[in-house]
């Protein structure tokens, strides 16, 4: 026969046994959760580049369900609202992923670019240049971008330039930076320069009616007819119905 004290060990083991257990499965359905919120997450954005931003809502709400202090879950979340034109929803989630994850660049860069673009340029900037400047970035120049852009709304085009020469510097073919030097060097009347950051964008990036609109003007800044009108002919087929197409006839009269 067991003694009172083998009992009471036993009791004890089992105990000690049946809480283990319990504690792995807690974990196992723990972890269970967040892989499955990561799927969401990853159907959630997938539906956002679709333009499928209904779908995408539902996936992201299960994800958030499941993981509720995922840092991404809550960033996708207000990009969403941000496509929803509802700032307040947006910058409720950006602030709470940037409070569960203060270093995040996505994060910073994502809010910050937010931020800018609603006047908030101070607070902005600050979260663009965090993004920009810590080394776990691994895509500095769409930080820098932003901040350039920022500096634009600001009338600030010196600094701007700076900040899309450094974006070119870590990216040469970044594409929004290369749009924003066309125009910048158009604006200040460096029409060849203009005209090879046109050349360098459309290698990589897509045609906009304001790129070709420009395209079209510095050629024939630079005494080159063909090329004018070549833009011309693509601006007319691409976007008829645009403002800059509407344009035209005073720009070439």
């Amino acid at each position: 026969m067991q003694s009172d004290a083998e009992k009471l060990f036993n009791r004890i083991s089992f105990g000690f046994l049946l809480a283990v257990l319990i504690s792995c499965a807690s974990l196992t359905d723990e972890a269970t959760k967040k892989e499955s919120g990561s799927i969401y997450l990853q159907l959630g954005v997938r539906y956002m580049d679709l333009d499928k931003l209904e779908i995408a809502k539902e996936n992201l709400q299960i994800a958030l369900t499941k993981d509720p202090d995922n840092v991404q879950v809550h960033n996708a979340y207000a990009f969403l609202y941000e496509k929803l034109k509802d700032d307040q929803q947006a910058s409720v989630h950006y602030e709470r992923a940037l409070a569960l994850s203060p270093d995040d660049w996505s994060v910073q860069n994502n809010f910050g670019r937010f931020l800018c673009e609603r006047g908030k340029y101070k607070d902005g900037m600050a979260l663009l240049l965090l993004a920009s400047s810590t080394q776990l970035n691994d895509k500095q120049w769409i930080a820098l971008t932003n901040a350039g852009r920022c500096e634009l709304a600001l009338k600030s085009n010196q600094s701007a330039k700076a900040y899309f020469e450094q974006a070119l510097i870590l990216n040469f073919a970044y594409a929004p930076a290369l749009l924003e030097m066309q125009k910048i060097s158009f604006q200040n009347r460096e029409y060849q320069e203009a005209r090879n950051y046109l050349e360098r964008y459309i290698m990589v990036g897509a045609y906009t009616s304001g790129l070709l609109w420009i395209g079209m003007q510095t050629e024939h800044a630079l005494g080159s007819p063909a090329n004018a009108e070549h833009y011309q002919q693509l601006l007319v087929e691409k976007f008829p119905l645009s403002y800059e197409a509407k344009q035209l006839k005073p720009v070439l009269q």
